[in-house]
């Protein structure tokens, strides 16, 4: 609309009207002039993991950082709130969030100056192809500015208020290389095109903005706030997950991926990243069962017809689903509840081909088997640990017993498949854990960093290094694996 000005339109023409000049060269001694405030700015109090939102007016529309105290504020003309804090607090140097422009307020002339760089690299960090292939072959500490040492990578993240359930998901995706040198570049993903009026992008470029900031070597604090990264998930999921209400990690973890397929434009047939790094294939033989209060000869007619043989379908996964063992009622003589243990295997003969499991829906009742086709790169186990009725969720504490390295999942392939001579061994990255009652519980994380080898513990803020051992007696929740590559499983076969 011609007649219109936007609110960032009348900020610049206020902005740039009383400084006029009659040289060239002028123009250039303007913008670069010396500011005598950059000793002022307190960079332990800056913050961009929040949203970009002026303070006062809530808007996002040309937000600025005040650099003293690491407020946001709105425009830069003289009737702004940038403006009116600079002068009524003497605050003066300010950074546009979006143009990543440095201003001397209210004297409003642009900074130039190289020690600023840091700043602007904490707001926007980015990464070379260079820096992106080594982040795997060295495991060197950083300090950040605030004085703490940490990994890049295996960075805390803030639990707002019940958000684990999402920081532990977030977490453990940003450890598989393939996603996370994805989305460390954003030319990867930025000329992606979206119909119009489609939101669910945002969750692409939040959770790019979150992988750089995990990864950062150059952070001011040694966490990070997912806080942009949580409002995009409620405004996406329609308030399916919230930040102020516990979740599931698991359903967190299939909406999610699901959701990041569909927005970097996946489809069933056109992959993306994510199906790249996680999808498989298995065969699923189906058998509908007769009533099983049918007299016996009624059963045995109703299993010759075609309806009750066998069907064998083709499906894809991004995760297996493993069921417990039902958990045991009886106490021992100490009037303690044993808690019982099932090696991984056992779990795993779910998907062996001849293992038959009954699943009953509100009409009818089927045997399923289920057989391997195709294993992905990386390879996502969610164990079942919690069943709902509908009254209560209960939990099955059983301890899952696994090798953190060297499993072998041969023997869950077809023939066919097994021939393809592509390894089919795996070790773990990462092991979401549940502690404490099914919905008043805590969620934490085992991770291991690829450059050093060594396994930490993370739960929100808190960072520990771990040892592997350790790991096997926890209550896990959701695994991901990694296949070797065939290098790889040479160098280790004595593990």
């Amino acid at each position: 609309m011609a007649g219109v000005k936007r609110e960032r339109d009348i900020d610049e023409d206020e902005e740039e009207a009383p400084v006029k000049f009659s040289r060239p060269q002028d123009v250039e001694d303007h913008r670069s002039r010396h500011c005598p405030y950059l000793d002022t700015i307190n960079r332990s109090v800056l913050d961009f993991d929040f949203e970009k939102l002026c303070s006062i007016s809530l808007s996002h529309i040309n937000v600025y950082a005040c650099l003293i105290c690491g407020k946001y504020f709105q425009g830069r003309g003289q009737k702004s709130h940038a403006y009116t804090h600079s002068v009524q607090f003497s605050h003066h140097v300010f950074l546009n969030l979006h143009t990543l422009k440095f201003y001397c307020l209210p004297d409003n002339y642009e900074i130039i100056d190289s020690s600023l760089e840091d700043i602007t690299y904490v707001l926007k960090p980015t990464f070379t192809k260079q820096h992106i292939a080594n982040l795997d072959k060295q495991g060197k500490l950083y300090r950040a500015y605030d004085g703490t040492t940490y990994l890049p990578g295996i960075v805390g993240l803030n639990n707002i208020k019940a958000n684990d359930y999402a920081n532990v998901v977030l977490q453990a995706l940003s450890n598989v290389p393939p996603l996370r040198n994805y989305f460390l570049e954003e030319e990867n993903y930025r000329d992606i095109r979206r119909p119009p009026g489609d939101i669910m992008f945002l969750l692409v470029q939040r959770f790019g903005e979150l992988m750089r900031k995990l990864w950062n070597p150059r952070n001011f604090k040694a966490h990070v706030s997912p806080h942009e990264m949580l409002q995009a998930v409620v405004l996406c999921s329609r308030k399916t997950f919230q930040i102020t209400k516990q979740g599931d990690a698991v359903d967190f973890l299939c909406w999610f991926l699901n959701a990041l397929h569909g927005a970097l434009g996946g489809t069933k047939k056109k992959p993306s990243i994510i199906t790249e790094a996680f999808q498989g294939s298995m065969r699923i033989f189906s058998k509908k069962l007769p009533h099983p209060d049918l007299p016996a000869e009624e059963k045995e007619a109703l299993l010759l017809k075609e309806e009750y043989q066998e069907v064998m379908s083709e499906s894809t996964f991004l995760y297996l689903t493993l069921d417990l063992p039902t958990a045991p009622l009886y106490k021992d003589e100490k009037e303690q509840l044993i808690i019982p243990q099932v090696p991984l295997f056992n779990i795993l003969a779910k998907f062996n081909g001849i293992t038959e499991k009954e699943y009953k829906t509100y009409k009818e009742n089927f045997l399923k088997r289920f057989q391997l086709t195709k294993l992905p790169p990386y390879l996502i186990f969610c164990i079942k640990r919690f069943t709902k009725n509908n009254f209560f969720v209960e939990k099955n504490p059983t301890i899952v017993n696994f090798p953190i390295t060297n499993v072998d999942l041969r023997d869950y392939l077809t023939e066919e498949a097994q021939a393809s001579g592509i390894d089919t061994t795996y070790d773990l990255v990462a092991n979401v854990v549940h502690d404490g009652k099914p919905s008043e519980g805590a969620y934490r994380i085992h991770v291991l960093h690829h450059g050093t080898g060594k396994w930490y513990e993370l739960q929100d803020l808190q960072v520990i290094d771990i040892l592997p051992q350790m790991i096997t007696l926890s209550e896990a929740y959701i695994q991901i694996w990694k296949r070797r590559e065939s290098e790889e499983s040479n160098s280790h076969t004595g593990a």
